[in-house]
């Protein structure tokens, strides 16, 4: 008689696309990079493919190891990684995840790569940081016209090459961040490193004593770091191999054993006398790598859009198949609530990443209102997402129940990541003050602002009184004589410009019912204080489908 036999439960998810998305393909033919479409579904097919999955899972769990010295007791401040590893890298790489859209000229070439690293993150969130830093690096390289004019084409090569060489000797670069250190966090001018001229080593040349206390990617080819000088804090690159073939004083003291993240590298280094080449004006490095930060937030926006949408399909594919109580439990009205709840904030999420990134295109083509835009909105997108993450991913395994809390499942990957991208590249705090300073640094940011959300005027109006709180608060926080004061609501005032943003995106460019739901709950109040509590009167069939798109059978896809 059989013992044992399988019944009630889901089958496994695979084979599926992670670009198979209307928000997503949506808005990548708005703002003008429909051009890319093709290349992003064959992404979103590789992410989804059983091969994909199942080098995500490797690379999870087999994490990186670090060998110090060889076994006759030379340094060698070495990472070995999972075969794994390097095979999503290297497919990230050749994809142009990285810095290739620095060297490509059509426009919409930052908003396609955008796309394409949301719809890769779903197979492997942890090999997206090297990836980040690398695609962010550019921009504050090009302080310093001669290092850009030697770095820039090997970090936009499409050519993974792992190893410890001379840089500019590879085909292909990596480059890393190294800032916080153990008294600074955030505080980064209160950094303690040293960096002192090397005229010997040329005329920008320095040589760099002191530690790091969070460098994550240390195996990276070359890194943008911080260091004191008589200017004050000065921003470097700074190779890991000399150009004689020589390692630098960068030393590799321990990796950080993290909550997740498990398959990147994250160490704490000491730099002893490392040779490095300043970047931009000296005194000036926060300014200089402020950019990178800015470049790396948005991807911090992009991973956590990306965690959602991956916590969602798992809920569908779970829900659509396992039966409770007589029903299957995606045709059960509470569940629907929930799985309809978590599809609104997935798309909201989604669609301000990728406006996002368009206003990121059309900044670097001049447009001033778009960079304004960009500034405050990513601030307040980056704190009000990446803190979604977590509750979002939280409630999209709860759907899965006790399956959901396994490792096979493999939404305790996605439920350890969520935390890392709100607190990576400044935490809540941080990022809600970054939106004070925006505001108050340039009064056209908040009419930049205002202007994006005010298309969709008169077409919600819960949408409509929201902005108008909104505006008249944010007056209030502008003309007040105490700072304090401004900074005790800037959470508040981050999150319901987040909040605002999304709405005018979602009435403008959503179906009625997924913009009608976000609006009545999110800024009409009809809402409690968890997922799964959409007003009665929701259209939750048609946010549903919408969250299933149809696979190329013409079935209803997970």
């Amino acid at each position: 008689m059989a013992t044992h036999e399988v019944l009630n439960q889901a089958p496994p998810l695979t084979g599926f696309s992670t670009a198979d998305e209307p928000a997503l393909l949506e808005a990548l033919r708005r703002d003008g990079a429909g051009w890319g479409e093709t290349e992003l579904r064959e992404l979103g097919a590789r992410a989804g493919s059983p091969q994909v999955q199942e080098q995500a899972r490797q690379a999870e769990e087999s994490p990186p190891r670090l060998h110090t010295h060889d076994r006759f007791g030379h340094r060698v401040d070495e990472v070995e990684f999972h075969p794994a590893w390097h095979e999503l890298m290297r497919a990230a790489v050749e994809q142009g995840l990285h810095a290739a859209p620095w060297a490509e000229t059509r426009a919409g070439a930052h908003l396609l790569r955008a796309a394409k690293f949301y719809a890769w993150s779903q197979a492997e969130a942890g090999h997206g940081c090297p990836v980040s830093m690398t695609y962010a690096a550019v921009a504050p390289l090009r302080a310093q016209p001669e290092l850009a004019q030697a770095y820039e084409p090997l970090l936009a090569s499409r050519a993974y090459d792992y190893g410890l060489r001379p840089p500019l000797g590879k085909s292909g670069l990596i480059a890393g961040m190294s800032m916080t250190e153990k008294q600074g966090g955030s505080d980064v001018r209160t950094n303690t490193t040293r960096a002192v001229p090397a005229p010997g080593d040329g005329a920008e040349a320095y040589r760099i004593t002191g530690h790091k206390w969070f460098t994550s990617a240390p195996m990276s080819d070359v890194f943008l770091t911080l260091a004191q000088t008589a200017e004050g804090p000065t921003c470097f690159l700074l190779p890991r191999v000399l150009p004689d073939g020589t390692r630098n004083g960068l030393r590799l003291q321990r990796l950080k054993e993290k909550l997740g993240n498990h398959s990147n590298a994250s160490a704490e280094i000491e730099y002893e006398d490392a040779l490095a080449w300043r970047v931009g004006e000296p005194g000036r490095g926060v300014r200089t790598i402020v950019e990178m930060v800015n470049l790396t937030r948005l991807d911090c926006v992009l991973g956590s859009a990306a965690g959602m949408r991956a916590g969602l399909r798992l809920a569908l594919h779970h829900t659509r198949h396992r039966r409770a109580f007589g029903a299957r439990l995606a045709e059960q009205p509470l569940m629907r609530n929930v799985l309809a709840d978590l599809a609104v904030e997935s798309e909201a999420a989604t669609l301000l990443a990728m406006r996002l990134a368009a206003a990121l295109d059309r900044s670097l083509s001049g447009d001033t209102g778009e960079a304004a835009l960009r500034r405050v909105g990513l601030a307040a997108g980056k704190y009000w997402v990446c803190k979604r993450g977590s509750a979002h991913t939280a409630e999209s395994l709860e759907c899965l129940g006790g399956n959901g809390y396994v490792e096979e499942s493999g939404m305790p990957r996605l439920y350890r990541e969520a935390p890392l991208l709100s607190i990576w590249e400044g935490s809540g705090n941080v990022a809600a003050l970054d939106v004070l300073r925006a505001l108050m640094k340039d009064p056209g940011t908040l009419d930049a602002f205002f202007g994006e959300v005010e298309r969709a005027a008169g077409s919600d109006r819960r949408l409509d009184a929201a902005v108008d709180a909104l505006r008249k608060d944010l007056a209030e926080v502008a003309g007040s004589a105490d700072p304090a004061q401004a900074q005790l609501r800037a959470r508040g005032l981050a999150e319901r410009m987040a909040l605002v943003l999304q709405g005018s995106l979602l009435v403008r460019h959503s179906p009625a019912a997924v913009a009608d739901a976000f609006c009545a709950s999110r800024l009409g109040g009809d809402w409690g204080h968890a997922f799964g509590t959409l007003p009665a009167g929701t259209d939750f069939g048609t946010i549903l489908d919408r969250a299933r798109p149809a696979d190329a059978a013409g079935t209803a896809s997970a």
